[in-house]
This record gives structure tokens, sequence and C-alpha cells, in this order.
């Protein structure tokens, strides 16, 4: 009697396990069809993360801290002295130092009460301030100086030497090294257009075309960095694992296409491998699946993508999914047969 108790009472604790297993499926299948009827259906970026791009004119009402506090201060003895590790002390510890010295002047330098002379007994820091040194242009003029023998030129066989001069960044051009790449991070990391970077020159006194800039920049871009993408990308390729996406752009001026057609730039990017990382980003006109394969030829590691079937062109490699791409397409088991559908 009690043998078919627990038995039975086991049979029962298994029933109980098997539909909470079907409980918990068919809420995730409920959820699923929900977001699929009433959420995005595409991964795009909450507008909130973007927030700060709309900040251009209140920004500082947003940032501000009324409750902020200076790093603290302590009074010793007719001086004040920081605590240790303070937070400005942190900010200004990279930044050179040009101290100020105010000093009592030479008439005044004597003692009231017996009218001797005074001595240096020490000094206190009062303050300290940020300075902002605006940039400023200059010329740089190469002079080459040339030398002569005298003696060939009376015997009527002159002979000429001329000093060597640094290699130019670009043949006929007033370009520097420090232009160009004050031109380049003007744009591609603080976002400034070519044409607001134009105005500037000229605020500076110097009337300088957004056309010469942009020759700049793809002349540059052409000589001097693409030797180092194309080593770049050799090392990517050595790796063990490569993430790969593909995001669309709109090129308004495309020999061949319309400005409204969507072309692509592919990123490649390494893995955390412990090595130092490799981005690179590779623009194509079209989506095909050829421009991964042509762009990973001869990597042989880990793939890892979303679920783009261009990616099967890529040969000998292994294929690694993404998990953030994993909710769209979820297997439900028809019923009690063996049969699968899946719900993307």
């Amino acid at each position: 009697m009690i043998k078919d108790k627990d038995a039975y009472i086991l049979q029962l604790e298994n029933q109980v396990q098997n539909l909470e297993k079907q409980v918990n499926n068919l809420t995730e299948i409920i959820i699923l069809l929900r977001k699929q009827k009433f959420g995005s259906s595409s991964e795009k970026t909450p507008k909130s993360q973007f927030d700060g791009q709309l900040n251009l004119f209140n920004e500082a009402e947003q940032e501000a801290l009324p409750d902020a506090e200076e790093p603290a201060v302590s009074k010793v003895n007719g001086f004040y002295r920081r605590n240790p590790k303070t937070k400005r002390e942190e900010l200004l510890k990279d930044l050179p130092v040009q101290e100020v010295i105010c000093d009592v002047a030479e008439q005044e330098c004597f003692c009231p009460k017996c009218q001797s002379g005074l001595v240096p007994v020490g000094k206190e820091i009062v303050r300290e301030e940020l300075e902002y040194i605006p940039a400023k242009l200059q010329v740089i003029r190469y002079v080459r100086m040339a030398y002569g023998c005298q003696a060939c030129k009376q015997r009527g066989t002159p002979y000429i030497l001329k000093a060597l001069t640094p290699t130019s960044l670009m043949n006929h051009s007033l370009a520097s090294p420090s232009t160009v790449a004050n031109v380049m991070y003007q744009k591609y990391v603080n976002g400034m257009p070519l044409y607001r970077q134009e105005k500037e020159w000229e605020q500076m006194g110097l009337a300088l075309s957004r056309a010469t800039m942009a020759n700049w920049i793809i002349r540059c871009s052409q000589d001097w960095l693409m030797p180092v993408v194309n080593h770049l990308r050799q090392e990517l390729l050595k790796r063990d694992t490569i993430h790969c996406d593909e995001t669309p752009v709109q090129v308004l001026k495309e020999p061949g296409k319309k400005p409204q057609s969507k072309s692509y730039m592919w990123l490649y990017r390494t893995g955390e491998d412990g090595d130092p990382p490799i981005v690179l980003y590779d623009y194509k006109p079209s989506r095909s699946g050829k421009n991964p394969a042509d762009y990973l030829q001869g990597f042989h590691g880990y793939l890892h993508t979303d679920g783009f079937a261009g990616y099967e062109k890529v040969a000998d490699v292994t294929r690694c999914g993404c998990w953030a791409h994993y909710p769209r397409c979820i297997i439900i088991r028809e019923g009690s047969s063996t049969l699968f559908r899946t719900i993307c």
C-alpha cells in the first residue's frame, strides 16, 4: 500500500514538473509573439542613448551640478594645504606648470618694527588656474645651404654641394603633417565638417578652402595611411577570432548609383584575445557576400556574425552566431510531433 502511494506521489511530481515546463515554454512563446506584434522589428539603438547629440543649446544646464564641491583644502599654520589625492590634482597631474611669482617690492622689503631688511623664509601656493593657449599658425621655411669650391671654379670645373632637405608630405603643397593631422582630427574625431573648418581657418587669418582640405585628406590617406591599413589587415587575418558586421550608408555622389541608394560599410574587428585590438572598416557599394569573402581570404579561424546569409560565402571558417540576434529565431515544437518550425 505504501509503495503504491510513493509511486503515485512520484508520478504526480513528474507531472507537475512537465506542466511547469509547458507553462514556461508557452509563456516564452506569448512574450515572443507580443514582441513581434507590438515591439520594434529592428535592433535600432534607443533614442535616449543619443540625447547628448540634441543638447547643443542646453547642455550646460543639464550637466551642471549645483552641489558639486571643489577639492577640499585644510589650513595649517597660516597657509593652505591640499588634502592628498584630490580630484583636482588627478586632473592636472600630467599638465605642464608655469609658476607666477608674486614678490614684495624691493622698497617695501623691510621690517616696520626695526627697519631691518627682510629675507625670504618661504612661499605658499595661493591658487591654481587652468590656462587655454589658442592654436597659432606659423610658416616653416626650409632653407638649403649650398657650398662651392673656389679653386675648382677658377680652374673652370666648378663644384657645388647642397644640403639634404626633409621629405615633404605632399609635393608642391603647403600641407604639413601637423596641419593635415588637425584637419583629420577635427573632421573624424570631433565631427567638424570641412565647411566649418574653412570658417575657422578664415578666422585665424588663412583662406584655406574646403576643396583643398579634402584633397589633403584623400592624398594623405592614399599615400601614408593605406600602407598602415594593409598591414593591419594582414595582422587581422592571423587572429583566431574576427567579428564582422555591415551597416548601410548613403553616398551622395557615387558613379553609377543614385544618391538614394544604399551602400555598405563593413566592419571587421578582432576578439578579446589579449592582443591589441584591430578594427578596420571597408566600404563597398553593395551587400554582396563576395565582399567579406574577398576581404577575409586567407582567414581560417572563428567568424562571429549575425544570421545574414551572405557570410556563408566566406570559405574555410567556423561560423559563430550572435546571441543578440538569437531572440529573432526561436524553435517551437509543434504539439507532440517531432516537427519544428521557426518563428523569425
